[in-house]
C-alpha cells in the first residue's frame, strides 16, 4: 500500500507554503515561533508587574500603620487656677495650682504663715477660683469681703473703707489722687514688706506724702 505523504504543519497554516521553497518555510516558521515567545514573555511581564505594585502597596500600607501605632499620644494641659496670695505669708505672690485645690494649699505654696499670721481669719478648707485675690490677715484684722464669696467684691469694704491689703489697683483708684501708678506702688509695697498693720505706713510708699496721706487717712484701713 502507497505511504500517504506527511502533512506540512507549514502548508497547513499557509497554504502558499506548499508551493514555496524549504528556505520561506523555514522563515515563516520562525516568525510563528517569535510571536508565541512574545506573547508568553508579554503575559509574564504583566502578571510579575501586577503582583508587585499590589506587594509595593501592601508594604506601604503596613508602613503607615506601624509609624502611627510607634506615635506617642498627645497630652493635654492639666487645668489650673491662678491665684494672688497676699498678706501675712512667706513669699506674697501668684501662685498657680490644680483645679480643685483649697486654700490650704495657696498658703502652703506662698511659704506658709508668718508668725504676725491669723490662721483663723482664712477658711483652710474654701475651694479656690481662678482669678482671685486670697488675702491672709494678722490678728484683729477685719477679713476681706473676697474670703466669703471667693471672688474679688466691688470698690470698698462693708464698712465703706478702702482696705490696703486687699484692694486692686481699680479699688485704690478710687480714693483721691491716686492714679493708676500710686496704686501699683501700693501693692508693690505690702507684697514686699506684708500686709500693711497701720494706715500711717502708707507714708513709706512712694510718692505719698503728707498732703496726700491727709486725703487718704479717713477713707482707709488696714
Amino acid at each position: 500500500m502507497p505511504a500517504r505523504d506527511a502533512v506540512d504543519p507549514l502548508a497547513a497554516l499557509d497554504p502558499s507554503a506548499r508551493r514555496a521553497g524549504p528556505r520561506v518555510r523555514v522563515a515563516v516558521g520562525a516568525a510563528v515561533v517569535l510571536f508565541v515567545l512574545a506573547v508568553a514573555v508579554a503575559a509574564l511581564l504583566s502578571f510579575s508587574g501586577g503582583g508587585g505594585g499590589e506587594q509595593a502597596r501592601i508594604e506601604a500600607s503596613g508602613a503607615g500603620r506601624a509609624d502611627a501605632s510607634t506615635d506617642p499620644p498627645s497630652q493635654a494641659a492639666s487645668p489650673s487656677v491662678l491665684v494672688h496670695v497676699l498678706g501675712a505669708v512667706a513669699r506674697p505672690g501668684l501662685v498657680e495650682l490644680a483645679t480643685g485645690a483649697r486654700v490650704v494649699d495657696a498658703v502652703a505654696a506662698a511659704g506658709g504663715f508668718t508668725a504676725e499670721a491669723d490662721p483663723a481669719g482664712v477658711n483652710l478648707a474654701r475651694p479656690l477660683v481662678d482669678g482671685e485675690q486670697l488675702v491672709v490677715p494678722v490678728p484683729g484684722q477685719a477679713q476681706p469681703p473676697a474670703e466669703a464669696g471667693g471672688v474679688a467684691s466691688g470698690p470698698g469694704g462693708a464698712d465703706g473703707l478702702v482696705h490696703l491689703n486687699s484692694a486692686g489697683i481699680t479699688e485704690l483708684e478710687t480714693l483721691p489722687r491716686i492714679g493708676p501708678a500710686l496704686a501699683q506702688r501700693i501693692i508693690d509695697w505690702r507684697e514686699a514688706n506684708g500686709p500693711f498693720t497701720s494706715v500711717d505706713q502708707l507714708l513709706d510708699v512712694a510718692g505719698i506724702g503728707d498732703a496726700v496721706f491727709a486725703g487718704l487717712e479717713q477713707l482707709v484701713a488696714p
